[in-house]
């Protein structure tokens, strides 16, 4: 089997659309942090009254910082992913399928730069 090998054009390129990518998700991940955990509910609700707040609006509070706190979990984990993706540029293995050692298709590299496996690949895992 011919030994699969992405040109150094080509793995500058990706590089520099991870790099900007991670830096896209940590300003993400940075403005979350602010905008969600470290305002008081108080001061995010706006409410400058000594008032008790009322159940419902406490609901919508929690419901939305944990939508936050997910979100920022997601952007964490396709950071993971991307720094993942940096080493196999590094490496040399960035564009090899990490199942079937095949390669995985420019395509799927522009839509998701930080991909491990083909799509064949990715739809065996997803099935198990």
């Amino acid at each position: 089997m011919k030994q699969f090998k992405m040109s150094k054009t080509d793995l500058k390129r990706y590089k520099e659309v991870l790099l900007k990518r991670k830096e896209e998700i940590v300003e993400q991940i940075e403005h979350i942090s602010r905008d969600t955990l470290k305002r008081s509910q108080k001061d995010a609700s706006g409410d400058i009254s000594g008032y008790a707040y009322h159940m419902a609006d406490l609901a919508t509070d929690s419901f939305d910082r944990e939508f936050s706190l997910g979100l920022a979990s997601n952007e964490r984990q396709i950071l993971y992913e991307i720094d993942d993706a940096l080493r196999r540029v590094e490496d040399g293995s960035y564009g090899k399928c990490s199942a079937c050692d095949k390669p995985i298709p420019k395509t799927r590299l522009k839509a998701i730069p930080y991909s491990r496996l083909c799509l064949k690949c990715q739809k065996l895992q997803e099935k198990s």
